[in-house]
């Protein structure tokens, strides 16, 4: 298993990989942009482990495969995330007939909005940051965002944040469960059942009637 993992996440190819997984899935939430930077995250925390054990420190740098690097894990993630955010964001602002229709037609949307344009606008930009872990969150405040007009200084400091913060937290998770549980699918399973969860959590506070109350607050 460890040297599937990083057979296919030894290559540098793997920060494309999630940067194109992460930027779509805005748009296409049934990507596992999420088990994607787990998974590399957990290589890396298999590269490690294979470095510190072996017997030579001269053979361990020849055969040791290349490791993705977490930070830039975390900022490949982070850049992907806010730049998909703000295509939504756009496209949803700019609107267009079928657009307003198909924002319309959709409840999550609509209720999107009837959130956002008060909680934004009072700087409770919170909500965006949790609904980046619930399922679909992030693309009904992108899109909710942008069909309500808010400001771009009012959303994208927000997107950061929420961008970084699901990166940081998907990647620890795959890091710190490779390092404790083994870099095994025992370590990375557990982990993305620990994403999931988060999301599930997000997706109740989010959906919750007094969220929109206490977010504008």
């Amino acid at each position: 298993m460890l040297e599937s993992v990083a057979a296919l996440t030894g290559s540098s190819w793997i920060y494309a990989a999630v940067a194109v997984s992460v930027l779509l899935d805005v748009f296409l939430p049934v990507l596992p942009s999420g088990v994607l930077v787990i998974t590399a995250a957990t290589a890396a925390a298999a590269g490690s482990s294979t470095v510190v054990s072996a017997a030579s420190a001269a053979r361990a740098v020849e055969q040791a495969p290349q490791v993705p690097s977490l930070l830039a894990l975390i900022l490949c993630a982070t850049a992907a995330s806010v730049l998909g955010d703000l295509v939504a964001y756009r496209l949803a602002r700019r609107g267009g007939e079928r657009l307003d229709r198909a924002i319309a037609r959709s409840r999550r949307l609509t209720s999107a909005q009837e959130r956002l344009g008060t909680a934004l606008a009072r700087g409770g930009g919170i909500l965006v940051v949790i609904a980046r872990f619930a399922p679909a969150g992030r693309s009904v405040v992108s899109l909710g965002a942008g069909a309500a007009h808010r400001k771009v200084k009012e959303f994208l400091p927000w997107s950061a944040l929420a961008g970084a913060a699901w990166a940081g937290y998907s990647v620890g998770l795959g890091y710190f469960g490779g390092q404790w549980l083994g870099a095994t699918w025992v370590g990375a399973a557990v982990s993305v059942l620990a994403l999931f969860m988060a999301g599930a959590l997000a997706a109740y506070v989010v959906r919750r009637p007094s969220a929109t109350a206490t977010t504008a607050s």
